[in-house]
């Protein structure tokens, strides 16, 4: 068996590579990094398995010549692109040399690839939420009718936070707002994680806070990536607290957008919708001062009406009762004579009738039917064994008096 040298050997390899790869190709990828020096682009490469576990791995450079002339076809999709974590369509044209081993020059992209992989992960998630219950989840908490407390989650630093606070301080209705920040990456690939943790810590000062705002500023199409996010999705739908998104996208939906209790496409849209919120409490409060005072309003009219009525009512019955009670006066006045006339006469008969049964029972007309009367010291006797031997009776009728002695 014949011997060969390392550089025969690899010499017979790029003449193999450059008989057979003679022209660009197009691969598909995932970048696992991104370098960048002087304009040039130093990209590796991975496609994975099912499981994660790397199934080939190549270095690749796009020269800032190619670049320039990409960009200029491309504009931002370019650059958004090249960033580490996407799945990219690439032309590549393929080169090996002896000393540094196979490379893959780049001359071309295809962003529609990587926006389509991109698509096809966003729809996945969305069917994983639905059938977990979770895309209204947060939809459920109640937004206090009175927003103060604002737990908000953004870069420090970005642009779309400081226009959401001065929106807020400087409204005209003199609404006054508690914002506190807990900052975090709103791009790039420790966006999601860092979100997670924001979230994490809102959650454990529930108590704290009326609502949460998820805000940026704005970017390309890619810069919304994060918020696709399986895990930060199912995160923010499982909230205690309503969360609102304002991420700085005009046309784009992201996965956070539906989840999230309420979705609008600016910091300042988010803004607005807090004031517009307040103020809609506002009006519903003059609304109810005004319904009050209309109906004590109301209330005191009928009362008014009521007593009035009432006035009438009692003067008139008053009247009434008065001209009555005078006609029974009058009646009775004329009545009374005769009333009195009558009484007397049967006062009259009833004393004549006492008078006759009086003298019909006076003892003189008694004696005068055979009767007398014995006394005994004034005493009326009523029966014989009421007398002793010795008493002196008197016994009386009507033509005189005998006195006698009892043996």
């Amino acid at each position: 068996m014949s011997t060969l040298t390392l550089f025969s050997l690899n010499e017979h390899i790029r003449r193999v590579v450059a008989l057979n790869y003679q022209q660009p190709l197009w691969v598909t990828a995932e970048i696992a990094q991104v370098g960048q020096s002087r304009g040039h682009f130093y990209l590796d490469l991975v496609q994975k398995g099912d499981d994660g576990n790397p199934l080939a791995q190549s270095q690749a450079m796009l020269w800032a010549m190619d670049y320039r002339r990409i960009r200029a076809e491309l504009g931002p999709n370019a650059d958004a692109v090249l960033r580490e974590g996407l799945q990219v369509r690439l032309r590549v044209r393929v080169d090996f040399h002896e000393r540094y081993g196979l490379k893959l020059q780049v001359t071309d992209l295809d962003p529609a690839h990587t926006f389509g992989q991109l698509e096809l992960q966003r729809q996945e998630t969305i069917q994983a939420l639905r059938q977990a219950g979770l895309l209204d989840r947060n939809r459920a908490n109640a937004l206090p009718s009175v927003v103060q407390r604002v737990a908000v989650v953004s870069s420090e630093g970005a642009a779309g936070f400081q226009d959401f606070r001065e929106h807020l301080e400087q409204n005209n209705f003199g609404y006054r707002f508690h914002c506190q920040l807990f900052a975090s990456a709103v791009q790039g690939n420790n966006a999601a994680s860092e979100l997670q943790t924001a979230l994490v810590s809102i959650a454990s000062q529930r108590d704290d806070f009326d609502c949460i705002v998820v805000i940026r500023g704005g970017g390309a199409r890619l810069d919304l990536a994060a918020f696709d996010d399986a895990n930060l999705c199912r995160a923010v739908a499982q909230m205690p607290l309503p969360v609102l998104v304002g991420i700085g996208h005009e046309t784009d939906e992201t996965v956070l957008d539906l989840v999230a209790h309420t979705s609008l496409k600016t910091p300042t849209a988010v803004a607005d919708f807090l004031l517009q919120h307040h103020l809609l409490f506002e009006n519903q409060l003059f609304r109810a001062a005004e319904n009050l005072r209309l109906a004590a309003t109301f209330h005191l009219n009928t009362e008014h009406l009521n007593l009035e009525r009432s006035e009438t009512a009692l003067r008139w019955g008053s009247r009434e009762r008065i001209h009555a009670a005078a006609r029974d006066l009058d009646t009775a006045q004329a009545e009374l004579p005769r009333a009195v006339e009558q009484l007397l006469r049967n006062y009259a008969q009833r004393l004549a009738q006492a008078e006759m049964l009086c003298a019909a029972l006076h003892p003189d007309r008694v004696m005068q039917r055979g009767y007398s009367i014995t006394t005994r010291n004034g005493q009326l006797l009523r029966s014989a064994s009421a007398v002793q031997p010795g008493d002196v009776l008197e016994t009386r009728w009507p033509d005189g008096v005998v006195v006698s002695e009892v043996q």
